[in-house]
């Protein structure tokens, strides 16, 4: 871990702070000086500020159910960061493992512990997600028996040099419909890969628009009943499944 989100991890320092502290000299790892920020330090290194040892928080691990017009970033950019709706102490020293755009609603994991959203983001993970789609064009059974087959070989991206990896589409059953009126044109799609705007280009690639987007699963957690806007700790065991 750098030393200065260690620092913030173990005090109420915001970054700036830290590295305002850094460079005044009063920190030390195991017992030398320390004015880089960048520098790694580990659970075995004692890092003191003034002589007072510091001992880092444990890591935090939350789930978001994402809005519409809010954004996957640290600063708020035209709309709103997800990060708002976190109401936790210091809820912008978190990161976002696997975002979504502005327009996409659905699950999102939030952590300040790297290596863990690592294990969820890692193209070697191959971490399925699993999304809605609503698209412009409905599919006849016909159709979607072809798509099938064609996302599951793999499709040629504009602008990319390899076919997606083998994607999962199936129809939504009709008892699991979010609209009604949207049996032939609302899909289910899982990939493990997450190129820019994939799923919107995949479809685009057979000749459809998606029209609506919403990640339901990432993995084995899954948004379930959390209603938009809200957000809880997620449990050991789902920590567990990226550990």
């Amino acid at each position: 871990m750098r030393l200065d989100k260690f620092i913030c991890k173990s005090t109420e320092l915001t970054r700036t702070e830290a590295k305002k502290v850094l460079k005044s000299g009063e920190v030390r790892v195991n017992g030398d000086v320390a004015k880089n920020a960048a520098m790694q330090v580990h659970e075995n290194n004692t890092v003191t500020i003034d002589g007072q040892q510091l001992t880092a928080r444990g890591s935090r691990y939350y789930i978001l159910h994402k809005v519409v017009d809010s954004i996957c970033s640290n600063v708020d950019e035209g709309y709103p960061s997800v990060l708002n709706f976190i109401e936790v102490d210091k809820a912008f020293d978190l990161h976002i493992a696997g975002r979504l755009d502005a327009d996409t609603t659905g699950l999102v994991l939030l952590t300040d512990d790297g290596r863990w959203s690592h294990n969820v983001i890692s193209p070697k993970k191959q971490c399925q997600k699993t999304y809605r789609v609503w698209l412009r064009n409905a599919i006849d059974d016909d159709k979607l028996a072809v798509l099938v087959t064609k996302f599951a070989q793999g499709l040629q991206l504009q602008g990319e040099d390899s076919l997606t990896r083998p994607a999962i589409l199936t129809r939504v059953a009709e008892e699991d419909l979010l609209d009604e009126q949207c049996y032939k044109s609302e899909v289910l799609l899982t990939i493990t890969e997450g190129k820019y705007h994939q799923v919107k280009r995949m479809f685009a690639a057979v000749g459809n628009r998606v029209v609506g987007l919403h990640r339901e699963q990432i993995g084995a957690i899954v948004l379930g009943d959390l209603a938009p806007g809200e957000w809880r700790a997620l449990s050991p065991d789902e920590i567990a499944l990226f550990s």
